[in-house]
């Protein structure tokens, strides 16, 4: 059974079309909901609601956008009411870009390929600085870097403009840049510590 044939059938209630479905699909979208709230426990059950939504839902889907894009968009729904009821502090879509955010070096396209960012980074430091990427940053960060969505894709996901997930993706990565930067100083300063204390006590050794 195709995709297709899937959408097809679960829309008129075939309940085995749409478990093909939540068989294509469900490793992705608990992928996004664990990206999205670090927790795995909670990433699980994100996920079956939102495939729950989409059993209510999947009668509305007119393919106008690829199915993938359309259930990626109802999942950020679900995890985003989640992240709202737990009232934590949102970076708002529409915030315009700074411009003393890139007043240190020749002016580069938002949302074009951050080589620092994708270089050979220490994933669990990454890991750890999405993690304190502020909600607004994270999930766009998450949707195009890490999901590989277009812009277009992730805008119409995140219900804001292309110039706005650019936007916010360029603040993500500055933020992350940031955050890297910390966990480097913090390592150096761990490691001068480490020699001193070394060094002090082999000074006591006889």
């Amino acid at each position: 059974m195709t995709e297709a044939e899937a959408i097809r059938l679960a829309q008129q209630g075939d309940a085995a079309a749409f478990e093909r479905i939540y068989g294509l699909h469900s490793r992705r979208v608990y992928a996004l909901c664990l990206r999205m709230v670090g927790n795995a426990a909670e990433a699980e059950d994100l996920a079956q609601d939102a495939f729950l939504q989409l059993f209510r839902k999947i009668s509305t889907f007119r393919g106008e956008s690829a199915f993938s894009t359309w259930l990626h968009r109802l999942a950020v729904n679900v995890v985003l009411m989640k992240l709202r009821k737990k009232t934590l502090a949102e970076t708002p879509l529409d915030e315009p870009i700074d411009q003393e955010d890139e007043s240190s070096g020749p002016r580069r396209e938002l949302g074009a390929p951050d080589l620092l960012l994708s270089g050979s980074i220490d994933r669990v430091h990454l890991e750890r600085a999405i993690e304190q990427l502020p909600p607004g940053y994270k999930q766009v960060f998450v949707l195009h870097d890490i999901q590989g969505f277009e812009h277009n894709e992730t805008a119409w996901i995140m219900n804001c403009s292309i110039g706005n997930s650019k936007s916010q993706l360029h603040k993500a990565r500055m933020r992350l840049r940031e955050l890297l930067q910390e966990t480097v100083r913090d390592q150096a300063r761990q490691m001068r510590q480490a020699a001193k204390t070394e060094t002090a006590g082999g000074g006591q050794t006889k």
